[in-house]
């Protein structure tokens, strides 16, 4: 029987991080981060990042990998995640990939297609031709070539406009379809999907209060730092939290104002990670937060009937405890 792999996947500030770690001590594990802005170092404050001393409870993988400068792309994630999963599963351990970006982890369990290569010349034309008929065009553009991607990026996204406008134009065919023809899925595993639902209100609640949190903890002073030392050039410094600290900078928003704008970016930014999350197969929808006792106990029986009768001595994992 292959081995069992957890993917917990839902909005940000929904508690995955919570829900990881409470699974992997409970079934000896090894959390794989899925997150297209902690994979970057010294960006600390403003990725919600797993903390020190929850990364000394549990081997994480993939989190702190890269300088701020590097761009990470969905294909150098799966390659690194696939070579982490394999040297879990090798130990006899649980892996569980946790986080809330979807192209990482459709590109992880499904795989990438094969596009053609990156063309300079047409991608600074689409830039330019973005420029002179304003921020949407993109977006409209997509739209009639190939409406399923256009469903799926967000209209101010541009890099990942220009790329699907790009395979589109290049292939001469829709980006979905090429996808669909070329992917490479995951082989050699199980996989148990774990989606996180909370209700919108309180997630809300607790998503400003991340926003308050981030700022009043020193994200400004970060954001100056790392700026001084790599420049405006880097896309990691677009995120949410970072982007409206060089506002900050800038003179162009005052930090009251910017913690408005992150916790209402963090908002819209959840509605679209459901929206994807939803359109993903076979997800197990938990219908809380990750730190509540009553999900965990769903997701623990989860694993539990995932992994069978005989298999926790195999895989070193604790059996679960006899019902009283």
């Amino acid at each position: 029987m292959d081995p069992l792999l957890i993917a917990i996947a839902g909005p940000t500030g929904s508690g995955k991080t919570a829900l990881s770690l409470a699974l992997a001590e409970r079934f000896q594990g090894e959390i794989v981060s899925c997150d297209s802005v902690a994979v970057y170092r010294q960006m600390e404050i403003g990725t919600a990042k797993p903390t020190l001393e929850e990364r000394r409870r549990v081997p994480h993988h993939l989190i702190d990998i890269l300088p701020p400068d590097h761009f990470c792309t969905a294909g150098d994630y799966s390659r690194l995640a696939r070579q982490a999963l394999a040297e879990i599963a090798a130990r006899g351990h649980l892996p569980i990939v946790t986080g809330g970006t979807g192209l990482y982890l459709r590109a992880l369990l499904e795989g990438l297609f094969p596009g053609p290569p990156r063309s300079d010349e047409m991608r600074a034309r689409l830039y330019r031709s973005a420029e002179r008929r304003g921020p949407a065009w993109l977006h409209r553009l997509l739209r009639r070539l190939d409406p399923a991607a256009a469903e799926r990026i967000h209209a101010n996204d541009q890099p990942k406009l220009v790329r699907a406008i790009e395979v589109c134009l290049a292939a001469r065919q829709p980006l979905t379809e090429a996808w669909q023809a070329g992917r490479d899925p995951l082989q050699g595993f199980r996989v148990l999907r774990l989606g996180l639902d909370p209700p919108r209100p309180m997630l809300y609640q607790r998503l400003g209060a991340r926003a308050r949190a981030m700022f009043a903890a020193g994200l400004v002073e970060e954001t100056r730092t790392l700026l001084r030392k790599f420049g405006e050039s880097p896309r990691a410094f677009d995120s949410l939290g970072y982007c409206q600290a060089r506002a900050v900078l800038r003179g162009e928003l005052s930090e009251e104002e910017a913690v408005a704008a992150t916790a209402q970016g963090h908002r819209n930014y959840a509605k679209r990670q459901l929206t994807w999350f939803r359109r993903e197969p076979e997800m197990n929808w938990l219908h809380g937060f990750g730190d509540q006792p009553e999900v965990l106990d769903e997701a623990e029986k989860l694993v539990t009937s995932c992994l069978g009768p005989g298999v926790f001595k195999g895989l070193s994992i604790r059996p679960p405890d006899p019902d009283p």
